[in-house]
Parts: structure tokens; sequence; C-alpha cells
């Protein structure tokens, strides 16, 4: 055997791993491109830098509490908009990688929104703290997520708006009583709340769960 040959045996598996990483990453940037993912983190970032701005002014304790809440809602929206696919079904069959992109991308863009409005309270009074953000967000895109694997990624929002409303009550009863105790009314309930915690996450995880194993119900064209 030359040695020309033997070369070409052991650099052909290198040129292999190559091309498998860069059509593994041409995958990701279309997958990326085609839910908008660019356009939603700039959207992200300026309700962190809204909620930074509508910050300096001076509130009350509902209004502190229910500025913070309206730009979570904003945010949850942003991200599962993102889950409508412009293909619709053709793309479920399109390869066994697709599951693991839809789950990749609302993980990043929930970290994302957070760290947005986290960051955008830097300087700030944020009532509840970072893990009130933490908590209602999340919360808030599990719905979002389970409204787009129902009802479509275009119509996603719907769950976090209606939640939105919902929430100002349980905030505006803590005014005017009697209270909204339940912890599935988490907006409500303190940043250290565990049963709150728990049943966003819960949220969550199971809107996480139904948007990776099934996607948006998205026909074609939408």
């Amino acid at each position: 055997m030359t040695a020309e040959r033997l070369v070409g045996r052991r650099l052909a598996p290198a040129h292999a791993d190559r091309g498998v990483r860069a059509v593994g990453l041409r995958m990701i940037w279309l997958h990326v491109v085609s839910r908008r993912v660019p356009v939603a983190l700039a959207a992200l970032a300026a309700c962190g830098i809204g909620l930074r701005i509508a910050l300096i002014g001076h509130w009350d304790a509902y209004g502190a509490l229910q500025l913070p809440l309206i730009c979570e809602a904003a945010s949850a929206a942003i991200v599962t908009a993102t889950t409508a696919s412009p293909l619709g079904e053709p793309e479920r069959v399109a390869g066994r990688w697709l599951p693991w992109l839809r789950l990749g991308a609302a993980v990043t863009l929930t970290a994302a929104a957070t760290s947005a409005l986290a960051a955008g309270a830097v300087g700030g009074h944020l009532a509840g703290g970072t893990l009130d953000v933490l908590r209602n967000t999340a919360g808030l895109v599990g719905i979002g997520l389970l409204c787009a694997a129902v009802l479509g990624g275009g119509l996603a929002w719907v769950g976090p708006t209606a939640y939105l409303i919902a929430g100002v009550y349980g905030l505006y009863a803590q005014w005017h009583p009697p209270a909204v105790t339940t912890p599935w009314l988490w907006p409500a309930r303190p940043a250290h709340d565990l049963g709150a915690a728990v049943c966003a996450g819960l949220v969550f995880a199971c809107g996480l769960a139904l948007i990776t194993a099934r996607g948006a119900r998205d026909a074609v064209g939408e």
C-alpha cells in the first residue's frame, strides 16, 4: 500500500467529521432564522430596556409589582411566537433533530428573556427581585408553549396575555380583599413562595415537553 493511500485513509474521517459539523451548524442556523430568533432577541432586549426606563419613575407598591409583570408577559409572548413554523406539517418529517432544535430554541430564549429583564432592573428597584422575574417569566412562557401546541404559534400570545389579566387581578386583590392565595396564580404570591414556584415550574416543564415533542400546531404557510 502506498503512502498516499495511507494518508488518504487517515484524512478521510477528519474531512467527514468537519462535513458533519458544517451540516449541523447550518441546520441550526436555518432553524434559528426560520423561527425569527434574531428578531426575538432584539425584542427581548427592548423589553429589558423598557423595564429599565420605566423603573426610573416613582411607583406605589401596586404599580411596582404590576409593571414587571407586564414586561414578563410581553417577553413570554415574544418567546412563544418563535414556535411558529413557516413550513408547517412537512417540517415534522424533515429530520430527527427537529425536537432538539425546538427544545434548544425555547430554553435559550427563555434564559435570554429572564436575563434581559434582570439586566434591565440593575440600578433600579425591582419589586420581587430576580427570583420573581424568573418564576413569572418561566411560568408565562410555559403557558404560551402550551397554547402554541394547541392553537398554533400564531396564537401562542393568547395564553400569556390572558394570564396577565388574571395576574393583574391577583395583585389587585392584595390591596382589595379577599386576597388570592392559590399558588397557581403565582404573580400574586411572594417571590419566596415555594408552592408558586413549583406550579410555575410545572407549567414550564409541561409546555417545554409538549412543544419539544409535537411543535406548534401550524399548517403549511402559517
